[in-house]
């Protein structure tokens, strides 16, 4: 493995191009973080091999924000959250399902972007084998299948994002590629807010839109999965 958090170690199939962030990139707002990091790349590395794939959805998170689990203030549970930018908040949902978060803003901001989904590309058959077997589109769509596809768990809670382990690069993005933004999924609170964003037209996400909103993507077992929700 070459140099932490280098683009020397991606993996062909994810394709060329990719570097490094810039220096600040995590330390900007979550709005703004998560705007930017549909269309990046996501990798994950293990003793079993690396697996990841290109983001395609994300939700900000900040500490004004009701559904916000930095909301309440800093708790043993959310304590990543409030960490400089570039590391990885991940939390346990409804007992059953792993989220993985990019921490963005100063040390303090309580800020963070959940990721979706992305459309898998490195360590496919790795993915399938962890996952049990699953539809190519569903295979990381929606949080908690993400983390079971790429390996995650609390383990990588806190864990650099620009390290070993776990890696986002970048690179521009790819002529016609537009993202747009709706209302989060799944919650009640501060529900009217734009705050999720994704890229037009991917079928890999989480939910697709329609003419009257959001729709389930096809075969959903997990309505529900993978929701942030305030700290109790």
């Amino acid at each position: 493995m070459s140099g932490e958090g280098s683009s020397g170690c991606v993996p062909p199939e994810a394709g060329g191009g990719w570097r490094p962030p810039s220096p600040g990139f995590f330390e900007s707002g979550a709005l703004e973080v998560a705007e930017r990091l549909v269309g990046c790349l996501l990798l994950t590395r293990s003793n079993d091999g690396t697996t990841g794939g290109v983001i395609v959805e994300t939700e900000a998170y900040t500490a004004d924000d009701r559904a916000s689990h930095s909301y309440p203030g800093p708790t043993r549970r959310n304590a990543s959250m409030f960490r400089r930018g570039g590391v990885a908040y991940v939390y346990v949902s409804y007992g059953v399902h792993y989220c993985f978060n990019v921490v963005t803003g100063p040390e303090g901001s309580g800020e963070a972007v959940l990721v979706r989904a992305i459309e898998p590309l490195a360590g496919l058959d790795l993915m399938i084998r962890r996952r049990g077997g699953a539809d190519p589109l569903l295979l990381a769509s929606g949080p908690g299948r993400l983390c079971e596809a790429l390996g995650i768990d609390l383990r990588h809670d806190g864990t650099s994002l620009s390290g070993p382990d776990m890696t986002i690069l970048v690179r521009p993005r790819p002529a016609g590629m537009t993202v747009e933004a709706s209302a989060r999924i799944g919650i009640t609170k501060d529900a009217e807010l734009k705050r999720r964003f994704f890229q037009s037209g991917s079928p890999y996400l989480s939910r697709r839109a329609s003419g009257r909103g959001y729709r389930p993507g096809s075969s959903l077992a997990e309505p529900r999965e993978g929701f942030p929700k305030r700290d109790s």
